[in-house]
């Protein structure tokens, strides 16, 4: 091969690379998505269609955290979910009322899925996003500075989340100030 033919291929293949890496993945279709890592997207409540879609968006597993009662739930998320062969979790926790017990078992779940792409999700992102920091900030030892940023840009906890996070970062001898 000669030398102009090499340098050819060369910007040819730098080009499909660079197109390649700028070119976006499908993203969920849904209120507040935040993704935290490649294995961990929080969200707002995805519709039916949305849902539908997870197994095509490698998802492995949903965590809705939300209340099945709530205006926008979907009535059979469970069956769309696990029709798609993805495992399923239900933990409907009272947004006026967190609690550690909540707190303990989000944790012990997410744990159990952590080698699994997940989906954790609530009605509009604010149970699943300060969940979710509270895992990163107490199990995973994140920086708390940069475990917030995903909660910061969806919502400022109202005073029942923010007493649940104030309470878990202090027994856990976290450091950190949400406000």
């Amino acid at each position: 091969m000669n030398a102009d033919v090499a340098r050819a291929l060369v910007t040819l293949a730098c080009v499909i690379g660079a197109v390649h890496a700028t070119a976006q993945a499908p993203m969920l279709e849904a209120p507040n998505v935040v993704e935290i890592s490649p294995r961990l997207v929080t969200s707002g409540q995805p519709s039916a269609k949305a849902l539908g879609t997870l197994k095509a968006l490698r998802f492995d597993a949903v965590i809705d955290v939300a209340s099945p009662t709530a205006p926008d739930s979907v009535a059979d998320e469970a069956q769309i979910v696990t029709a798609q062969g993805l495992a399923y979790v239900d933990i409907p926790i009272n947004f006026d009322e967190p609690s550690e017990a909540d707190f303990e078992t989000f944790a012990a779940v997410l744990g159990a899925l952590s080698k699994r792409k997940v989906l954790v999700h609530c009605r509009a992102n604010f149970r699943a996003s300060t969940l979710v920091f509270l895992y990163r900030a107490v199990v995973l030892k994140e920086d708390p500075h940069k475990a917030f940023e995903a909660v910061s840009g969806v919502w400022s906890p109202s005073p029942p989340w923010r007493k649940l996070v104030e309470e878990q970062l202090r027994k856990h001898n976290v450091a950190f100030e949400i406000f």
